[in-house]
């Protein structure tokens, strides 16, 4: 998956900027289907899949009928890449994300190329092995802790000094015309995650930034990361892949 694919935005996709959150009831749930993933969907990220085996397929033309309800599934992250089945929540992380089908091409022998966008966070409640071809999730729905009007100029100071952590880190890793800050009006409930997009970062990591429901603690951890990996680069003298030739090494391994 590149860079590229992960921040631009698609042509014909109707989502642009944030796939904002519905009101919902503090402790709405909802049945969704699932894809674990060995990566950590963040809100706001593009992600293209290439769909082959049988019960996703399935899912995508469900998605596209509209027999799952506004082409909206969960990516949940694998615990263990050796994880071939998923059998139980121990086998995945707890806290994924939803993500809305974009775009889906069907190839002429019934694999799909897709393009999602992810939507909002959720806990996984229960899973659900039998009532269709792919997995089924009971999730709740997570929403951001509110930032206070009084917190209002912290958030500001600490979303330049993550900006200056992501200017380090991508001044590391990139050529100048592979990376881009983002918009100056971006939201402080999306900044943190339209970082650490565009940066190569540990499941771990992005799991934990995932969790974290503060949008000022999660600039905190995004800035400390984003340091830390930028010190790496630095100090050992060794960049990433550019982005166009990243794409076969970074496109998520799929249950597939």
């Amino acid at each position: 998956m590149s860079r590229e694919a992960r921040t631009a935005h698609p042509p014909g996709c109707p989502y642009r900027g944030r796939v904002t959150e519905p009101e919902r009831a503090p402790e709405a749930t909802a049945i969704l289907p699932l894809f674990p993933l060995q990566t950590v969907l963040l809100p706001g990220v593009h992600l293209p899949l290439h769909i082959f085996e049988p019960r996703y397929r399935q899912l995508t033309a469900d998605l596209m009928s509209g027999a799952v309800p506004d082409r909206e599934f969960g990516v949940v992250a694998l615990r263990a890449p050796l994880v071939r089945e998923v059998r139980g929540l121990d086998h995945v992380h707890d806290v994924g994300c939803s993500t809305v089908l974009c775009e889906a091409k069907r190839l002429p022998d019934g694999r799909y190329d897709v393009i999602t966008r992810a939507a909002r966070r959720f806990r996984l409640r229960e899973l659900d092995h039998t009532s269709a071809p792919y997995l089924l999730g009971t999730v709740e729905w997570l929403p951001d802790s509110l930032v206070p009007t009084s917190a209002e100029p912290t958030g500001h100071r600490l979303a330049e000094v993550a900006r200056t952590a992501h200017e380090r880190y991508c001044e590391a890793a990139w050529h100048d015309e592979d990376w881009h800050s983002p918009e100056v009006d971006a939201e402080l409930g999306d900044l943190a995650y339209q970082l650490a997009a565009d940066c190569l970062l540990p499941l771990e990591d992005r799991q934990h930034l995932l969790e974290e429901p503060h949008p000022l603690r999660r600039l905190r951890i995004v800035c400390r990361l984003l340091t830390r990996e930028a010190g790496f680069l630095e100090t050992l003298g060794a960049v990433p892949l550019p982005p166009t030739q990243l794409a076969a090494f970074t496109k998520p391994a799929e249950l597939n």
